[in-house]
């Protein structure tokens, strides 16, 4: 399963006219420990260019994964790609996910009300976004997605408790990425016109989360 990134490149997020401060960076992730789950012990690990892009240049070429993303090519793509989040103001924290020690996802956690994302919904101050890509074809299609959103999920709600909801948005047409939101907890909110797609938007909100 993978989902797509913002309407524009990550890493350049700027804010609407009416969501423009940036108070609540999200620039602690390394410090929010490991979490259980269904599938194991599972921790976001924020990015090194250098330790990670090896491992992370043949997912973005996997052509499942490519046609969404759309970050395949030589490592300078998904280097670039990285460092415009990492020498950003951290706005957008690129991750490493890892289960039970093992290196098997991408995530991007994001402050969406601050995204180009949030010309285009109703958004609210501290909203939170994500985006995934499971890295190997053997991980994806047996519900692992949806275990590692809802544990994603609530680990954002958690960590950052003044946001009040966590927010994605899947091509309506990557069906397995939308199914795995609403098993993940996720309501369907809205379609929304994006620059480059048309979207699901998903939302996981604090206060039903112990209902879904």
């Amino acid at each position: 399963m993978m989902l797509n990134r913002s309407p524009d490149k990550a890493g350049t997020h700027r804010g609407n006219d009416t969501l423009q401060t940036l108070d609540e960076p999200l620039d602690r992730i390394g410090d929010w420990g490991p979490t259980a789950t269904a599938a194991g012990l599972f921790q976001l690990v924020p990015v090194r260019v250098e330790r990670d892009l090896r491992l992370l240049t043949p997912w973005m070429n996997d052509p499942a994964v490519a046609a969404f993303w759309e970050l395949s090519g030589p490592p300078a793509v998904t280097e670039n790609h990285l460092r415009a989040q990492l020498d950003g103001d951290g706005r957008s924290v690129p991750c490493i996910g890892v289960l039970d020690g093992t290196p098997m996802s991408y995530w991007e956690i994001y402050r969406a009300d601050l995204d180009p994302l949030a010309r285009h919904y109703p958004a609210r101050p501290r909203d939170c976004g994500l985006h995934l890509l499971l890295g190997t074809v053997g991980d994806r299609g047996r519900g692992l997605g949806s275990i590692l959103l809802r544990a994603v999920a609530d680990l954002v709600l958690d960590e950052t408790p003044a946001s009040a909801r966590v927010l994605a948005e899947p091509d309506l047409r990557n069906i397995p990425s939308v199914t795995a939101f609403l098993n993940a907890g996720f309501r369907f909110s809205a379609e929304v016109d994006l620059p480059t797609k048309r979207a699901a938007l998903m939302v996981r909100d604090r206060s039903l989360r112990h209902l879904m």
